[in-house]
């Protein structure tokens, strides 16, 4: 009998995670009931989470080519943060070892500079919390960019503070590592930070090779 009631209680807590995960997929919050502009176009949450990824991957938002085949990283920026990470395309698509789960859910349109808009408010105050917190197993938290990095730094309850320099930020990886979870402060892998990245070679003198190795204990 307790068997049978300890499996009632996971079938239970899988059903739930599910149908939150299929909420977030469905949501049109940002265009129906906006805290602000509504989104200019139809919503179209990307989303991989699952219960047994130990390695989450929690960026920005999609961009128009993720917007347009559903597939998050499925463009310049993923190829490059693959590499970064070590992984193939099989691996990084495993859901079942690798979530994905940016801050906003949906391409959020551009800036008159042709730049991609800041991350939509809304998924974050309906949705990721409650997320989260069906997601206790995960170990490794690559955090890209300042939005990324700013909720699971205080939500995990690190010391951090939204007038910290990017740079300064994942300078000071090694102060992460040894909480649970780690998080591993990333900038965005897109071609509009080249630059940064020529500026700061010690992100891939330092950074990458531990990167890599925190990647593969994740993954297993």
């Amino acid at each position: 009998m307790p068997k049978m009631e300890v499996r009632s209680i996971s079938e239970s807590l899988n059903s739930d995670f599910a149908a939150l995960v299929d909420g977030i997929r469905s949501c049109r919050i940002c265009r129906d009931t906006p805290s602000g502009p509504p989104l200019a176009h139809e919503p179209r949450p990307v989303v991989r989470a699952s219960s047994t990824a130990r390695l989450l991957i929690a960026g920005q938002a999609p961009g128009m080519r993720v917007h347009t085949t559903g597939l998050s990283f499925n463009d310049a920026s993923g190829d490059r943060l693959r590499d970064w990470m070590g992984v193939t395309r099989e691996i990084f698509y495993d859901q079942t070892r690798v979530a994905i789960v940016p801050m906003g859910f949906c391409f959020p349109g551009r800036d008159a500079a042709k730049g991609d808009l800041p991350p939509r408010r809304e998924c974050r105050d309906n949705w990721h919390d409650a997320l989260f917190s069906f997601m206790p197993q995960i170990e490794t938290i690559l955090a890209i960019g300042r939005y990324a990095q700013a909720y699971h730094f205080q939500r995990l309850g690190f010391d951090y503070s939204k007038k910290a320099k990017v740079d300064d930020v994942i300078a000071a990886w090694r102060q992460y590592l040894g909480k649970q979870p780690r998080v591993i402060a990333l900038p965005h892998p897109s071609w509009r930070n080249n630059a940064w990245l020529k500026r700061n070679p010690w992100f891939a003198a330092e950074v990458l090779p531990m990167l890599r190795t925190e990647v593969a204990r994740a993954i297993g």
